[in-house]
């Protein structure tokens, strides 16, 4: 069985666990999710691989970056990634990563990008299944009414990370807690 070193990174907005899988992101997602065990049962399952709590130099890069980009230096992330996921979710978090700092879309624009607006209820539920936040950019996606809903770092982190990329500014949004 192969090993997936995670440790812990404090961000500015949550604290998160970065996990590296033979020098690829797997793993960049919030300590305090509710679907903490799920997403973590997930990857290990399809990368045949379990956790070891270990610093890497891939990971010290990796929070390199995080801190260029938490700091307004960086706005795109250079880090290979491996996502663990159903075709249809690496499908939605392809689409995902074409969303550009600074821009938002609704889970309905999302849905007809990826060819068929009915399925805005899989898109949104793959959307919630992605376990590289901010990196692939599920913060970016929003109500079609502008509200911030759905995300696992929670609202008040998703609107963190959109004021930080100028995306919003605190008069625009409005939370749903």
């Amino acid at each position: 069985m192969s090993s997936i070193r995670v440790i812990e990174y404090q961000s500015p907005v949550g604290e998160l666990i970065l996990g590296d899988y033979n020098e690829q992101l797997c793993l960049c997602d919030w300590k305090y999710r509710t679907q903490r065990g799920q997403v973590d049962t997930r990857i290990q399952k399809i990368l045949n691989a379990r956790f070891e709590t270990e610093e890497t130099p891939f990971l010290k890069e990796v929070i390199s970056q995080f801190d260029a980009y938490f700091d307004g230096s960086l706005k795109e992330f250079d880090i290979p990634l491996i996502f663990a996921g159903t075709s249809f979710q690496e499908r939605v978090w392809n689409e995902l990563m074409k969303i550009p700092f600074g821009e938002t879309v609704s889970y309905l624009q999302l849905s007809e990008r990826l060819g068929d607006a009915n399925a805005i209820r899989a898109v949104a539920s793959a959307n919630g299944a992605n376990a590289i936040s901010i990196v692939v950019p599920c913060h970016r996606i929003i109500g079609s009414d502008g509200s911030l809903v759905g995300y696992a770092g929670g609202t008040r982190a998703k609107k963190k990370l959109l004021e930080l990329e100028g995306a919003i500014t605190d008069s625009q949004m409005v939370l749903e807690f």
